[in-house]
């Protein structure tokens, strides 16, 4: 049985995160460090020298992808924009598509050539747009990693190719790589395994997904590999199952097939021995109706805006209580408003936060309705 499973067997469940084991625990030689996360909760499994600073390679790579996809979602870019290559975008040595000088490729083409193939020259084009140069958008890299708390993070460059004073740790990657997928859109790419680049000239280059763990693991719909000298076998990737998405991050491994079977052996340990346990359902009505001021109906019924989950070892029983908070509720409403949140607290500790929105509309009580309400309570 591979060692980093027979570690992780010998961890005693609790209602607290799982404590990190020493190095020689997951098998010394298979990987320096290593962190399993939930992604719902961002609560740890799993870790191991998870704090420890290590070359990462492409996997720094999530954060060029994150700040792209923000730049997106915040309407300064957007997928279909045409961008047009530097000389110094095009002259990225390493993993590269071969992008031209002068040329323009719209911004989608070069997103997906950076999550499947990990092109160092598309990451650099897609830089320069959204920073102006390089060097700026590095500076906003390392801004956005003191933003998210990455205290041992530096970047020294959008690609990972070696250049000395950058670095980061496993716990760090995680962080970063679950405010990537808070972004939809990344699926759309992550998954692919084998697609033609084409070019302006009708130049093609093959693209063949780097994580190779997509096609090893079904469960697996996600992440970014590197390799340096330096860095060795490094791996940063998510896999979804049983309403439960985790991440893994493997760093250091001492091979590319090392790197696939640790961050598998932890997704198969964490689906094996944790669950999300559904507390609210965003297809079910509150039990309690909320009270209207001014409209037809009385009262309105409400519901959760998503789903909510607790995570929580299999066998743990942890006490979860809700609060609801919500203000007057005024008529007109139309299915859909916000009428409030509730707060969801796992053993006294709160774990999430929900909108309410509402389940149906009411309109506002005509001349008519008041004067039916007070012949109504004058016959009581």
């Amino acid at each position: 049985m591979n060692k980093l499973i027979c570690a992780l067997l010998s961890v005693a469940l609790s209602s607290a995160p799982v404590a990190a084991a020493p190095q020689s625990d997951i098998g010394f030689g298979d990987c320096k460090s290593a962190y399993l996360m939930d992604y719902n909760s961002g609560e740890c499994i799993y870790k191991c020298n998870e704090r420890e600073r290590l070359p990462i390679a492409s996997v720094c790579k999530v954060m060029t992808l994150l700040l792209t996809f923000d730049a997106i979602g915040g309407g300064k870019l957007h997928f279909d924009d045409n961008i047009t290559v530097s000389a110094n975008a095009s002259g990225m040595g390493g993993s590269q598509v071969f992008l031209q000088t002068g040329c323009t490729y719209s911004l989608s083409q070069l997103i997906k050539s950076i999550i499947v193939c990990s092109a160092n020259d598309s990451c650099v084009a897609v830089a320069e747009t959204v920073s102006g140069s390089e060097g700026a958008f590095v500076a906003a890299m390392n801004n956005k990693a003191k933003e998210l708390g990455c205290t041992d993070t530096l970047y020294a460059n959008c690609t990972g190719l070696p250049k000395e004073t950058q670095y980061s740790c496993a716990e760090d990657v995680a962080k970063t790589f679950r405010c990537l997928l808070d972004h939809d859109e990344y699926y759309t790419y992550s998954k692919i395994w084998l697609e033609d680049f084409v070019h302006p000239d009708n130049r093609i280059t093959q693209m063949t997904n780097t994580n190779k763990l997509i096609r090893k693991y079904s469960n697996c719909d996600g992440g970014k590999t590197g390799f340096t000298n330096d860095a060795g076998f490094c791996l940063a990737a998510t896999a979804h199952a049983n309403n439960m998405r985790l991440i893994s991050v493997v760093l250091g491994a001492d091979s590319s097939d090392n790197r696939f079977k640790t961050a598998q052996n932890m997704f198969e340990y964490g689906f094996a021995n944790f669950k999300n346990q559904t507390v609210l359902d965003e297809s079910v009505n509150l039990n309690d109706q909320l009270p209207v001021n001014g409209g037809k109906k009385k009262f309105i019924y409400a519901r959760p805006e998503r789903n909510s989950y607790v995570f929580t070892a299999n066998g743990e029983q942890p006490e979860i209580t809700q609060k609801l908070i919500a203000g007057a509720v005024k008529a007109p409403i139309s299915e859909g408003d916000m009428l409030g949140k509730i707060e969801v607290y796992k053993n006294g500790v709160l774990c999430d936060e929900v909108n309410i929105v509402a389940s149906e509309s009411v309109e506002c009580a005509s001349y008519a309705d008041y004067i039916k309400d007070v012949a109504r309570e004058w016959a009581l």
